[in-house]
């Protein structure tokens, strides 16, 4: 039963992540809910979000390893600095736009670690979600990755730290601060998910220490395994979703979703 329970929690992470509904703001509603102890292993929490990352990596290698090639390659070939320049832009667009939730999640570590519980906060952040998903449902700019600005990245990398908010998604955050900076949908659903990679492998990075020395590895990895793959696995197809719908116009669907969740959780916890 521990098994399917894992596996269940797996996918409820693998789905939720790429979408625009909060994964973490999900996780807490089950364990305040269901009381489930697994929700409350951090490590566990660690494991699955390697799965989505791992699957997340997968369907944009291609783009990750040709930005590689051309950052790399514009530090160290100056002859060929040119035909790297553009692709190098975009690199840095990526990494400016993740300092600025990144130097505020430590210094609000403390404080939001106290508000995980607050199910007040979580449902009206759930409303949040859904009001910005609403008012952005007919955005469609033209600009594409060439055309994006410094003051484009920095807008985007502050509204991001709106994110830290447990319920308030980042994906969403994300989304919705390309679509005002006037990007195309196609444009801002890449620069999402480029922004997710660095941020989420440098919060990975400060746990899994403490995961390799977790006395409860050897006696869960066959929990862990089976909640990484379920994760990996439905993060996929949940991206291909994601993306047929942003790429549509319909982001109003989450909307609507995130205030049928948020009214409930406000109800529930009255």
């Amino acid at each position: 039963m521990e098994l399917i329970i894992y596996v269940l929690l797996g996918i409820l992470q693998g789905f939720t992540e790429p979408l625009p509904i909060s994964s973490s703001g999900h996780l807490i509603l089950f364990r305040n809910v269901f009381n489930i102890k697994m929700i409350q292993d951090l490590n566990f929490e660690i494991v699955v979000h390697f799965g989505s990352f791992i699957a997340l990596f997968y369907i944009f290698r291609k783009e990750i390893v040709k930005l590689l090639k051309a950052f790399f390659g514009y530090l160290f070939k100056k002859k060929k600095r040119e035909s790297y320049k553009k692709d190098f832009r975009y690199c840095l667009f990526i990494l400016l736009g993740c300092i600025p939730v990144g130097v505020a999640g430590l210094f609000l570590k403390d404080f939001l670690d106290l508000q995980s519980n607050n199910m007040r906060l979580l449902g009206i952040s759930f409303l949040f979600t859904a009001l910005i998903l609403f008012l952005i449902r007919k955005k469609n700019g033209e600009k594409k990755e060439e055309d994006i600005t410094f003051k484009n990245v920095l807008f985007i990398g502050i509204l991001q730290i709106i994110a830290l908010i447990p319920g308030i998604s980042r994906s969403g955050t994300v989304l919705v601060g390309c679509l005002l900076c006037g990007f195309s949908r196609k444009t801002a659903l890449k620069y999402t998910f480029m922004l997710y990679f660095p941020i989420s492998l440098a919060s990975m990075s400060l746990s899994v220490l403490d995961l390799l020395q977790s006395n409860q590895l050897d006696s869960l990895l066959l929990y862990y395994s089976s909640g990484l793959i379920a994760a990996g696995v439905v993060t996929y197809f949940s991206y291909q979703w994601l993306s047929k719908l942003v790429l549509k116009g319909k982001l109003w669907k989450f909307s609507i979703y995130c205030l049928i969740l948020g009214s409930f959780v406000l109800f529930y916890f009255r």
